[in-house]
């Protein structure tokens, strides 16, 4: 058998076989969506938390700026 041949039937038998497995799993679209999410929120929180943060030490008397 020549490996042309030998690699034809190969190819054609995992072709079949993937076309027959129809569970192929997630389109990688919603789980960027979802991470994009994700990582907007934990921005939001940190610069909230970040803004409260300035905003207790700014209330504090005789306050300097260690910058």
């Amino acid at each position: 058998m020549s490996i042309v041949s030998y690699l034809h039937v190969m190819v054609s038998t995992r072709l079949a076989e993937l076309r027959r497995d129809g569970e192929r799993g997630d389109s990688p679209v919603p789980t960027a969506v979802i991470i994009f999410g994700l990582v907007f929120v934990a921005a939001a929180v940190t610069a909230t938390a970040l803004a409260k943060a300035n905003n207790w030490m700014d209330a504090i008397p005789n306050n300097t700026n260690p910058r």
